[in-house]
This record gives structure tokens, C-alpha cells and sequence, in this order.
């Protein structure tokens, strides 16, 4: 009854899903909570397509619900750290601006040539979505100024401040 062995098999299988399934903290934070609701507002726009009469939309949201549920994955596994080659602040600011444009695009298209009520509903979530990726968007790129201003300050040193003396040459002899 006390063998080691067999009180570690019940861990093991929490381990392994621990590491799929986010963490309480990745979900409660601001990006999580972003991801969250791109995936979640794309997948319902996919749906709404599906069932309309502008099924040749679904596209977008199917690929663009793919891409914030792989990034999602990225960031809650730690990925994203792990993979050092890619930059994802930037690919993840691309991905946030080109699908901000993307369905606000599409959301105008589908309002403006479809008449069904599915249509409809899915340029609304289109429109939520544009406002939900341009909020990310716009975070991320706060960051990436921030960011490259560390940058910047850390590699000159202290920033130094011009006196007048420095205006004139003094090595002239």
C-alpha cells in the first residue's frame, strides 16, 4: 500500500493536462482575457456565416479563430518564451491589425450585400471583433513602444544633458 509507484500515477496525468489547460492567471490577465474573447467572438461570427447566406465569409472568422486559439495556446503554455527565433510581440501585433481590417471589411460587405438575419448578426460580431483586435492592437503596441524606449535608454547609457559649454569648441589652440 505505500508503494511510491503507485501514488505517483495519479499525478502524472494532472501533469500532462496541466500543461494543456491555462492557468488561473493567464485567464485572469488582461491578454488572456483579450485572446479569450478574439477566439470566442470569431468562433460565433464563423457560425453565424455558416448559417447564412454569405457562407463565403466564413473564412475569415475560421482562420482568424484559429489564429487567436493557437496564439491563446502560445502564451498560456509559455511557448512563446520557449521559441526565442520569433519575435511575438510584433507577429502578434500583425496578427491583431491585419484581422482588425480584415473584419471590419468583411462586417461592411456582409451588411451591405446580404439581407438574412444571420448575416446580419455575423457583421455585428464582425464589428465587435474590429473593436475587440484594435483593443489588442493597441495594448500590444503601447508595449512595443515601451519596449523599444527601454531599449533605447539601455544601450546609450543615462541620458546626458546638453550644457551650453558644449556648443562651442574648446580644442581650438
Amino acid at each position: 500500500m505505500g508503494d511510491p509507484e503507485t501514488a505517483e500515477e495519479p499525478s502524472a496525468p494532472r501533469s500532462a493536462l496541466s500543461a494543456i489547460i491555462p492557468g488561473k492567471e493567464f485567464l485572469t490577465s488582461r491578454k488572456g482575457q483579450l485572446l479569450l474573447a478574439e477566439w470566442v467572438v470569431s468562433f460565433l461570427t464563423f457560425i453565424c456565416y455558416v448559417a447564412s447566406t454569405a457562407v463565403g465569409l466564413m473564412t475569415v472568422p475560421l482562420l482568424e479563430f484559429l489564429w487567436a486559439l493557437f496564439t491563446f495556446f502560445a502564451y498560456s503554455t509559455k511557448l512563446n518564451e520557449q521559441l526565442k527565433g520569433i519575435l511575438w510581440p510584433l507577429l502578434d501585433f500583425i496578427r491583431c491589425v491585419s484581422a482588425a481590417i480584415i473584419y471590419f471589411v468583411v462586417s461592411l460587405v456582409a451588411v451591405s450585400k446580404y439581407s438574412c438575419g444571420a448575416s446580419k448578426a455575423a457583421a455585428v460580431l464582425g464589428f465587435i471583433a474590429t473593436i475587440v483586435f484594435a483593443i489588442d492592437f493597441y495594448i500590444i503596441f503601447n508595449d512595443l513602444i515601451k519596449f523599444l524606449k527601454k531599449g533605447e535608454s539601455s544601450e546609450d547609457g543615462p541620458p546626458q544633458q546638453k550644457s551650453d559649454d558644449d556648443d562651442f569648441d574648446s580644442d581650438s589652440d
